[in-house]
């Protein structure tokens, strides 16, 4: 085993990646959980989308720890990784990796959380339809 099998290294694609800013900020000046998990979830509605080629929604967040905070100016990076696809539900698992403000464009990455998201495919009724398997 080398070094580089003890470095941790996100999965699936890079889906969105954005600023953490002043105004994202809660009462004590920190970015609270919730503005990561609404971003998490566009993520996995976008890639829950080009899976089904449609609409989608989120039924379910299975388990999601928080392992350090998000500062203001952080770079977050919101990677997904399509792990099943049933009749009609997506599973994806969603992480997010941050570079911290002082570091350069070059620093590796750092782990803030991860969860899966069960997504359902939607028709215009907004009813529960079948995914649209791969080809």
């Amino acid at each position: 085993m080398t070094d580089l099998d003890d470095v941790p290294a996100h999965q699936g694609q890079l889906t969105l990646k954005l600023l953490a800013n002043r105004q994202d900020t809660n009462l004590y000046g920190d970015i609270p959980g919730g503005w990561l998990v609404r971003h998490m979830d566009q993520a996995a509605e976008l890639a829950a989308g080009r899976e089904a080629h449609g609409r989608t929604a989120t039924v379910a967040i299975e388990t999601m720890d928080f392992l350090s905070p998000v500062r203001v100016g952080s770079i977050v990076n919101i990677f997904t990784d399509v792990r099943e696809i049933g009749h009609s539900s997506i599973k994806i698992n969603v992480e997010v990796w941050i570079r911290q403000p002082h570091e350069p464009e070059t620093s590796e990455l750092h782990k803030v959380t991860e969860a899966r998201f069960v997504m359902v495919a939607l028709d215009e009724t907004s009813r529960i339809r079948a995914v649209r398997q791969r080809n």
